[in-house]
């Protein structure tokens, strides 16, 4: 998942005041005072380790989880909250087809959201371990809401709040990423607390600078999956109010949307370290699975011709060599310069190709044409195979290698995985074959670390493999893309090593991140004695532990036959207009 802020791959935290990717942000400046400084550079790896709570034991967490018939009582409450969500929702959807209804739309998912059990595994281990990743995510938010709550993230080892400036004037972005994450665990109490929140303090009137981007995946993503889970009409509503802010964004010669918005006013410009007042394919090419949900959800169809839009330039301009550079000129539509990247700046353009593809219930044929075209022009261009026999992507710069490849990146495994059924059938097992050997290289780069956690970035010269090589990329600031290309693997192959790999990762985020008030970035994954950067990134609790929660429980919790993850990972569904379609013409037959 791309981050505005993607700099921050090649900047070091520094200070325990400090050190998230969003506090980079807190140094861009508005195009009149181009470019971006960093005070402290690389000086705060000197920085002595932050004291940490020891990890608490497992007979602890087991003690403190709820049991069987605690379990009961949540998924009793759980019910009472749709049960309740279904009745506001039927009342305020009459039969007009050109509203959306929530009560048809859970008819015509294949099964519940939450599966038969909650997705509950037979298996004692595995379900054990699940438990243990809720008990990480109560903890986590436990933390947030006694010292943090109604600001953007916790800083844990400080005890107090960080708003940062991507969200432009919006609060609690943490209490929005987590809303389907507390909702799928259970953790009801928390939820409902979250939802008071929603409905009482989040005020969308913001007068700040906010991302285009980070605000459409974490905000209007949260609510819409909170919708989709729950019927809360209070969601969804949200969700349609902010959309409406972001679209004067799209003010521009091209259509192509400018990165950054004033959510108040509606003026707009790109990030001054872009290049030449470019956008950044990464953030514009992230916005259709959202849009086409808005439209879904509002009748209004502006947000799909404004995402259908971006594709039209995308498909008519030249493309060097079939590939997709980072920067776009949203003046001339022209490239502005030829850096490409399935890291950071790139990343989620081509997960959202195959996400709008499946979406559509595979009737989107023009991103089924364009994803399996730039796949293919990756695997000719960037996919790389180490000395030591490890495949991974590398960057590109205008046909010079770069030997690189960031966490971030590490994303494409369970990308390349989830489409590979789609593509030309003889390729389905070489498509699974490369998803699997880049998620095996993904998980060497945290194996190959002393706290068995991936660096930001890692190389393959010099000699080096799978390993950072230089101090500003040693850093890990809880990042899921790793964890989620385990989910993906495992849902598609059941091989038991990524549910093995995923409980490494519990127990490395156990042992180096977690401290007294909550989780944790870390400076240097190759040193055991960790410096804190101070900082619960809000994507730790709607990715991290969301991913590992999948990871470790049965298939029918959020299926993928019903499901499709935004980049923040909150699940969106499938649009099945066909049974949607039907089920209007069955109601208007049966009223007649």
């Amino acid at each position: 998942m791309h981050r505005v802020a993607t700099l921050f791959r090649e900047i070091q935290p520094v200070t325990v005041g400090s050190g998230s990717e969003n506090d980079v942000r807190e140094h861009l400046k508005r195009p009149k005072d181009q470019g971006m400084t960093s005070a402290k550079g690389e000086a705060g790896i000197k920085l002595k380790s932050q004291s940490r709570k020891p990890p608490v034991s497992y007979e602890a967490t087991e003690v403190r989880l709820a049991g069987g018939k605690a379990q009961e009582d949540l998924n009793l409450s759980r019910s009472k909250t749709e049960s309740a969500s279904e009745k506001v929702t039927s009342s305020n959807h009459g039969a007009n087809s050109d509203t959306f209804s929530y009560k048809k739309f859970r008819r015509c998912l294949f099964k519940p959201p939450l599966g038969r059990d909650n997705g509950r595994p037979v298996d004692p281990q595995t379900n054990e371990r699940r438990e243990k990743v809720r008990e990480m995510m109560k903890f986590a938010w436990d933390n947030y809401k006694r010292y943090a709550w109604g600001k953007n993230e916790l800083r844990p080892l400080t005890r107090n709040g960080h708003i940062g400036n991507m969200f432009g004037g919006l609060r609690g972005a943490s209490i929005v990423d987590s809303l389907d994450t507390l909702y799928i665990m259970g953790l009801m109490d928390e939820y409902n607390d979250a939802k008071e929140w929603v409905k009482t303090s989040l005020d969308l009137n913001s007068n700040g600078e906010a991302s285009l981007f980070e605000v459409n995946i974490r905000y209007v993503g949260g609510l819409l999956s909170a919708y989709y889970l729950t019927g809360e009409e209070l969601f969804k509503n949200k969700a349609v109010e902010l959309g409406e802010k972001l679209l004067p964004a799209f003010n521009t010669p091209t259509g192509i949307p400018r990165g950054v918005i004033n959510l108040g006013s509606g003026t707009s410009w790109s990030w001054g370290w872009a290049s030449a007042g470019s956008s950044i394919l990464a953030e514009f090419g992230t916005l259709h699975l959202e849009f086409v949900h808005l439209t879904e959800l509002s009748s209004n169809p502006v947000y799909t011709e404004k995402v259908m839009n971006i594709r039209k330039l995308l498909n008519k301009i030249e493309k060097p060599h079939g590939l997709y550079p980072n920067f776009l000129s949203p003046v001339s539509g022209n490239w502005v310069q030829h850096h490409v990247s399935i890291g950071g700046l790139g990343d989620s353009f081509y997960e959202y190709l195959i996400k709008s593809y499946l979406m559509s219930d595979k009737t989107d044929d023009d991103a089924k044409k364009m994803y399996y075209t730039a796949l293919e022009a990756i695997e000719a261009n960037l996919v790389q195979k180490s000395p030591g026999g490890l495949t991974y992507m590398a960057e590109w710069r205008g046909g010079i290698l770069d030997h690189k490849m960031g966490h971030l990146a590490c994303f494409s495994g369970g990308m390349i995985g989830i489409g590979a059924d789609d593509g030309a059938p003889e390729k389905r097992q070489h498509y699974l074959d490369l998803a699997a050997e880049i998620t095996h290289t993904c998980h060497e780069s945290y194996t190959r670390s002393a706290t068995k956690l991936g660096p930001e970035a890692f190389r393959f010269d010099s000699g080096a493999e799978a390993m950072a090589t230089r101090l500003s990329d040693r850093y890990y600031i809880l990042r899921p893309e790793v964890i989620e290309s385990y989910m993906y693997m495992w849902r598609l192959t059941h091989d038991p090593k990524y549910r093995e790999w995923g409980w490494e990762a519990v127990e490395a985020l156990e042992q180096h991140c977690r401290v007294e008030s909550g989780f944790s970035g870390i400076r240097d994954v190759y040193t055991t004695s960790v410096s804190h950067d101070n900082m619960q990134q809000s994507f730790f609790l709607s990715e991290t532990l969301k991913y590992l929660y999948l990871l470790f429980s049965d298939d029918d919790l959020l299926s993928l036959e019903d499901w499709v993850f935004n980049t923040e990972a909150h699940p969106l569904p499938i649009i099945r207009n066909s049974c949607l379609q039907d089920d209007a013409t069955q109601e208007k037959t049966a009223s007649e």
